[in-house]
């Protein structure tokens, strides 16, 4: 039988690299799979799932409203699909979420979804809560703190460098997005004291190497 996937973790953790890998390895078989990524704020017809690492595929976009059960079953009648791969699937709708089960169930063909659990402000998204709630096995993708503790929380630095702590879930522009773990964010988002970090957002954003720019996340 096959299954509804969830992989979830924070920003930087390397979600999309493994779905491409796992796409490639598919297909290095000679199976097909379908790769989807969010549309909602990308501009044509032709999405494009890019890793950090330089790794990337061409993607079918969906947006709200979109009927992914349809549009796979169509797919499939024609091409048999093996696999289909969901990056950004914190941007899902509840219904699609239910419609991706669907494939899994009727279908029988996998589906692997990858996103984001929460966003900048500790709020699930509405993809990512019906993920959480239907699918079949729920999978951390792990990164870790500057403090190396496990990052399962991420607060956004706006283009002055301050930490955002209210503001619309998705920013498009020069934000910046850093990882941390549930004690730094709380500092971080004021709603503790500080303890041993003063400032650790600003100091990672000013050190990163590759600062995660908003792209269509968080």
């Amino acid at each position: 039988m096959a299954k509804l996937y969830f992989n979830y973790a924070t920003m930087n953790a390397g979600k999309t690299t493994m779905l491409l890998q796992a796409s490639y390895n598919y297909r290095e078989r000679g199976m097909t799979t379908m790769l989807f990524v969010a549309g909602h704020y990308r501009k044509g017809d032709t999405g494009l799932i890019s890793s950090r690492i330089g790794l990337e595929a061409e993607a079918e976009m969906f947006r709200d409203g979109d009927d992914l059960y349809a549009r796979v079953a169509e797919h499939h009648e024609h091409t048999t699909v093996h696999c289909i791969f969901v990056d950004e699937a914190q941007f899902l709708e509840e219904e699609q979420v239910w419609q991706l089960a669907r494939i899994a169930d009727r279908l029988n063909i996998p589906v692997m979804c990858y996103g984001l659990r929460t966003d900048f402000q500790g709020k699930l998204f509405s993809g990512s809560r019906a993920l959480l709630a239907i699918a079949d096995d729920l999978r951390e993708v792990r990164t870790i703190c500057r403090c190396g503790r496990k990052a399962t929380m991420v607060v956004r630095l706006g283009p002055d460098g301050k930490v955002a702590k209210q503001g619309e879930q998705v920013a498009i522009g020069k934000d910046v997005y850093v990882s941390l773990c549930r004690q730094h964010w709380e500092e971080e988002m004021g709603r503790a004291a500080p303890d041993d970090f003063i400032g650790f957002a600003a100091i990672e954003a000013e050190t990163c190497p590759q600062p995660c720019h908003a792209k269509t996340i968080v």
